[in-house]
């Protein structure tokens, strides 16, 4: 059995995005463009409230999933289909944009703490004209394994005899929030087929058995291929474990749409300056 070691070292930029929150991208950037299946990585949170404050507006998506994970702070998100809800500490919401949805997430807080990620997930040519749909997963629906050394929270895939609410998808995702002691490791098997990156929350860990530069707070790492995982925490730490299976198509981007060609990102512009954009 192959043993996972690190690939790449990705320290976030700082950036803004929709109204002018402030937060640090790690994907989507010129040092990482993106690891197939997923397309872009943001961990946003502070608590001053001009950094956050004016929120993410409605805006348009297509192609793509979009996954929320909040750990502080409350957003309340609408979108085009009508759907309408909170996301408040430990909730995920999991949107399929596909053929087109436009959205809003606006946070309902005056002031405090604002923190959390959003990953973008890629979608398949078959079903990037789908119906849009929404999960939404409350914190106390999520499976959480613990033990003396480390204590996980499981959004998509299995860990042990726990198993993560998002279910039969097509990159058979694997998105895990794990905290673990000083001096303890946290070992799992990964499909030998995924991409693979861990983002390291706060703390300093190590991984695989080769050498390495250090590896602290806000740090993305991307994983070879292979299928032992091992991480030591070198301090206490907290970090996100995200894997998924290649789609191995085409990318072509432009701004909030993904799509395979040109010609069909274009398309995505003039439906959402028609008027026809959402079915």
């Amino acid at each position: 059995m192959s043993t996972i070691e690190v690939k790449k070292i990705v320290k976030a930029i700082q950036t803004s995005d929709g109204a002018g929150v402030k937060l640090k991208r790690s994907m989507g950037i010129p040092e990482l463009d993106f690891i197939d299946p997923f397309l872009m990585f943001d961990e946003f949170g502070s608590e001053n409230k001009d950094d956050y404050i004016a929120g993410f507006p409605a805006h348009p998506h297509r192609g793509i999933e979009t996954v929320t994970y909040m750990l502080a702070g409350r957003f309340k998100h609408e979108d085009s289909t009508g759907s309408k809800g909170e996301m408040g500490p430990g909730s995920v919401q999991w949107m399929t944009a596909a053929g087109g949805i436009i959205h809003s997430e606006m946070p309902i807080m005056k002031e405090g703490k604002l923190h959390g990620f959003q990953l973008w997930v890629n979608m398949p040519a078959k079903l990037k004209m789908n119906k849009p749909e929404y999960i939404y997963i409350d914190a106390k629906q999520m499976q959480v394994y613990k033990d003396n050394e480390k204590k996980i929270k499981i959004i998509a895939g299995k860990f042990d005899n726990f198993e993560g609410p998002v279910k039969g998808h097509n990159v058979e995702p694997i998105y895990f929030d794990v905290e673990l002691e000083k001096d303890k490791e946290f070992n799992f098997n990964l499909p030998s087929t995924h991409n693979s990156f861990i983002y390291l929350i706060e703390g300093e860990i190590k991984i695989g058995e080769q050498n390495h530069d250090p590896v602290k707070n806000s740090t993305l790492i991307l994983l070879t291929k292979g299928e032992k995982l091992k991480v030591k925490g070198v301090t206490k730490s907290k970090f996100l474990l995200i894997s998924g299976k290649p789609i191995g198509e085409p990318i072509a981007r432009g701004g909030p749409f993904v799509m395979n060609t040109k010609e069909e990102i274009l398309k995505a512009e003039q439906d959402y300056h028609n008027g026809t954009f959402v079915k």
